[in-house]
């Protein structure tokens, strides 16, 4: 392609996986721009690609020779640069991948658009570049610019790797150890993404939980975030249970701005399991651990991470588990399907679990979980809920989250994206709540605990 310098680039994204990959996809898009690239919708035609993947199950090769093919296709001179966990797991395999020009491991990851920047041209090479190493920096750490979203609510990465362990996982060895961002660099970040008009962050990392920057922790992050303008909610990310201290529960509950939700990994509900998997607590503390987060946070939404299919899992462990979060108070579940990972601890354990048994297994969960996100959505009808709409759906309703997790839709003339505003819920259906806007009330219900009922009846 040999393109010189002073021509504007097309770059486009495609990402795989976690929210986390999605904040730091958002980074380099930043940085990308300012660097005099333009960036353009995955699937247009391009000088650049940028694939930031994802290691967690077997399928990101096959992911990735797919999104290369694809583009290729359209923009056969592309010049493909590959990142994230998968990058830095499997570099060997993508290097045989046809048509893949540059392969970064996480250590390189964050400084890809400088380097790309600084190639005298984009011809497609022999073989792709290889910039990699074991070695991770152990060291917190900043991040350059401000995530470019599209989108009303943008992800905030706090913190990076994990050093727990589970038998199953192998982000420990994409992504190092635990470190975090440095206070100072968070904060300005969140300001900038504020100024932008972001008012709803999501705390992204892998164990946020973990945070520490000198005497900073995540509690005390919270409060420095809380007194940003224009920031009206801080949403927290899926969050280990044995990282959860008390004051956190109780700053949630009597918070404005911090919504309440947690996502809290179960995996299993098998004590047996949990052992195999080199989780951090039992059943028993887990369960307690839910049922005072419910009594301490009103309405709080919790969500979990449920796997299936654990080697060795028996039809009774499994059905522990279907119990377990049948009777616990849980918004949804996400569910997993077990995935061998070479390099993890779990791939030595015998009596892997056929496949049709896993596939019956996950299906009767996302029943379990479909049921119980009607029955929470089911409590706040007749309720007003403070809403910040996103977009506008196929049948004409505008929708978006109240804090608590609940996706509303109400219909409208007005264009509602990136507003807040008091709904009347009066129904669920599809997985959705329905409602009406109270125009008595166009500013957003203030606080957590504003007295619902007397609002509505002023409003009558």
């Amino acid at each position: 392609m040999g393109m010189t310098q002073n021509i504007p680039r097309r770059v486009s994204f495609y990402t795989v996986g976690c929210r986390l990959n999605q904040a730091e996809t958002a980074l380099l898009a930043d940085r990308f721009r300012q660097l005099g690239f333009e960036p353009v919708k995955f699937g247009d035609m391009t000088d650049v690609l940028v694939v930031n993947t994802c290691s967690v199950t077997e399928g990101a090769e096959a992911d990735c020779r797919r999104v290369v093919r694809r583009v290729l296709r359209k923009s056969p001179d592309a010049f493909v640069a590959v990142t994230g966990c998968y990058a830095q797991t499997g570099a060997d395999t993508l290097q045989a991948i046809d048509g893949i020009d540059l392969i970064l491991g996480t250590q390189y990851k964050m400084q890809l658009p400088e380097y790309v920047a600084s190639l005298p041209t984009y011809d497609k090479p022999a073989k792709p570049e290889l910039l990699h190493t074991k070695k991770i920096d152990h060291e917190n750490f900043t991040l350059e610019g401000t995530g470019d979203y599209s989108t009303t609510r943008a992800n905030l990465k706090i913190q990076d790797g994990c050093q727990f362990m589970c038998s199953f996982c192998l982000i420990p060895f994409a992504r190092g150890r635990e470190r975090s961002r440095q206070v100072d660099d968070a904060i300005r970040e969140a300001t900038e993404l504020a100024d932008r008009g972001h008012r709803e962050l999501v705390l992204t990392g892998v164990n946020i939980g973990q945070y520490q920057d000198a005497d900073v922790d995540i509690l005390t992050l919270l409060e420095r975030l809380e007194a940003i303008p224009g920031l009206d909610r801080i949403r927290i990310s899926s969050i280990e249970p044995t990282t959860i201290p008390d004051p956190l529960l109780d700053y949630m509950a009597n918070s404005d701005k911090v919504c309440r939700f947690l996502h809290v990994p179960l995996q299993s509900g098998d004590d047996r399991i949990l052992k195999a998997m080199n989780r951090r607590y039992t059943v028993r503390e887990y369960v307690a651990f839910i049922e005072k987060a419910a009594c301490r946070v009103p309405d709080l939404c919790i969500g979990t991470d449920v796997m299936v299919g654990f080697p060795g899992e028996t039809e009774q462990e499994f059905a522990n588990t279907r119990s377990l979060v049948s009777d616990l108070p849980f918004a949804y579940l996400h569910v997993f399907s077990y995935s061998s990972r070479p390099g993890t601890a779990a791939v030595r354990i015998p009596n892997p679990v056929a496949p049709e048994v896993i596939k019956e297994r996950s299906q009767s969960l996302a029943k379990i979980s479909q049921r119980q996100r009607v029955v929470f959505y089911q409590k706040f009808v007749g309720r007003m809920v403070s809403v910040l709409f996103e977009t506008q759906n196929s049948a004409g309703l505008w929708t978006g989250l109240t804090d608590h997790y609940v996706k509303v839709g109400v219909p409208s003339r007005e264009d509602l994206k990136n507003e807040m505003r008091s709904v009347i819920v009066t129904g669920v259906t599809d997985g959705l709540a329905l409602g009406s806007l109270n125009e008595s009330f166009a500013q957003p219900v203030a606080h957590h605990h504003t007295d619902l009922l007397s609002l509505t009846s002023q409003a009558i």
